[in-house]
């Protein structure tokens, strides 16, 4: 019995060592509901992260939640920074939502499925101050080349900001 009780509080002081690690690599994470879950082609989702650490490499994640109503296998999106200095970065990037066999990619055990996509890869932010990041689908059927149409079955988007550990 003393063995389990000891086996016991170390798996306890295990898994808050875990917390403790985890929770510190993680520097910015939020979400914004999508409206109906309709992600409307002009509706940019917008972030404000204020920077204080000029120092730090960091991993910046794009987060996108969806349900069964999303149509595609992939998804577009128009990804913006803008720097506390003025500076502006864009990049339009695709990522996969299911695999080659049509199976949702993403974490989630119901209906929702959250994917965590790489967006900047071992940066450091040097400037301090507020970064805006701003995301706007650019997702297309092919009958809707001027995007009139909202994308259906996205339910939130995210940014998260993770430092990357040693």
């Amino acid at each position: 019995m003393q063995i389990i009780k000891m086996m016991h509080k170390e798996w306890i002081l295990y898994i808050g060592f875990l917390l403790i690690v985890s929770c510190n690599a993680v520097v910015y994470n939020k979400y914004q509901p999508i409206e109906n879950q309709e992600w409307a082609f002009d509706n940019d989702v917008e972030f404000i992260v204020e920077n204080t650490d000029t120092i730090s490499r960091k991993n910046v994640f794009i987060n996108i939640r969806n349900n069964k109503n999303y149509e595609f296998s992939t998804i577009f999106v128009i990804a913006k920074i803008e720097f506390p200095k003025g500076m502006t970065v864009v990049d339009t990037l695709e990522y996969e939502m299911t695999d080659a066999r049509g199976y949702w990619l993403g974490n989630g055990f119901t209906e929702v499925k959250e994917n965590k996509l790489f967006y900047k890869e071992n940066v450091v932010f040097k400037e301090l101050g507020n970064y805006k990041f701003s995301i706007q689908q650019a997702t297309r059927s092919i009958h809707d080349i001027e995007g009139k149409n909202p994308l259906n079955g996205i339910t939130d988007v995210g940014i998260s900001i993770e430092n990357i550990q040693k």
